[in-house]
């Protein structure tokens, strides 16, 4: 039987999905309705302007908690992943998922502390194209960070492909032809987001420049129509996904208690 800490996590946790997704139908709105390229960091501003504190704290403990449950992905294989190196791979995409998305809750937490101001942070990808430049083999640096972000876009389009995210959910649902439909749209659009920002990084590096870095929102921005709008419906069909795990995704349960005795083993008496 899960401990109350446990289900108090799997409930914040299912909060996080659809935080996530609020994000990410938020991105798709604003290019659709404003024909504004958009990014989670511009729509977490713009939900903070618009829903105010109460919605905000909401999402910062959705993101913190979905945050937590993936680092302990990767830490303590709580999704049961295969123990070879297929296995390593996804619990280190879990690591970087959970680190992002404590990033966005750091952003909600300064937006709450500060207003909309805390989230005008410009161009994310060529501050750290910037950073990397300056260090010794920086155009390396970003050379495997393209690598990464195509390894990463690929995967997306094999896990529309083959529609991947339905071992997740639950039973009743698990293989419904909605459901698939709209899973594949949404990871199909992120695929091409990322190899778009791949490009950008690659292309920063060859040129040593790190101007020509760029996210999600420059990956938008930098479509043509109508190509533009039907990448923002697809990211906003994975925001309507985001929201079907948040009810019917399998969230096996985090050891709480017991991860919390074993760090406490560990502290200086």
């Amino acid at each position: 039987m899960p401990n109350d800490a446990s289900s108090a996590l799997t409930i914040l946790t299912r909060m996080g999905f659809a935080a996530r997704g609020l994000l990410y139908l938020v991105i798709a709105w604003l290019v659709l309705s404003a024909g504004r390229a958009a990014d989670p960091s511009r729509a977490l501003g713009y939900l903070s302007s618009g829903g105010g504190k109460p919605l905000m704290l909401l999402m910062i403990a959705g993101f913190v908690a979905y945050g937590v449950w993936r680092l302990s992905d990767a830490a303590f294989n709580v999704e049961r992943h295969p123990a070879d190196r297929k296995g390593a791979g996804q619990r280190f995409a879990a690591a970087v998922s959970g680190l992002i998305y404590l990033f966005f809750a750091w952003q909600a937490v300064r937006l709450v502390s500060y207003g909309a101001t805390a989230g005008s942070s410009g161009n994310r990808a060529q501050d750290s194209a910037a950073t990397a430049l300056h260090l010794p083999g920086g155009t390396w640096l970003l050379f495997v960070a393209s690598a990464v972000l195509v390894g990463v876009g690929i995967a997306q389009m094999v896990n529309a492909w083959r529609c991947k995210f339905c071992r997740h959910l639950h039973p009743h649902v698990q293989y419904a032809e909605w459901v698939k439909t709209i899973g594949r749209g949404g990871y199909l659009a992120r695929g091409i987001v990322f190899l778009i920002s791949a490009f950008f990084l690659f292309r920063a590096g060859l040129e040593s420049r790190a101007a020509e870095a760029g996210g999600m929102e420059q990956a938008i921005a930098w479509l043509d129509r109508p190509w533009d709008v039907i990448v923002a419906a697809g990211l906003g069909l994975f925001g309507v996904f985001s929201l079907i795990e948040a009810r019917y995704r399998v969230i096996h349960d985090v050891p709480v208690d017991r991860l919390a005795d074993k760090a406490r083993e560990h502290l200086p008496v």
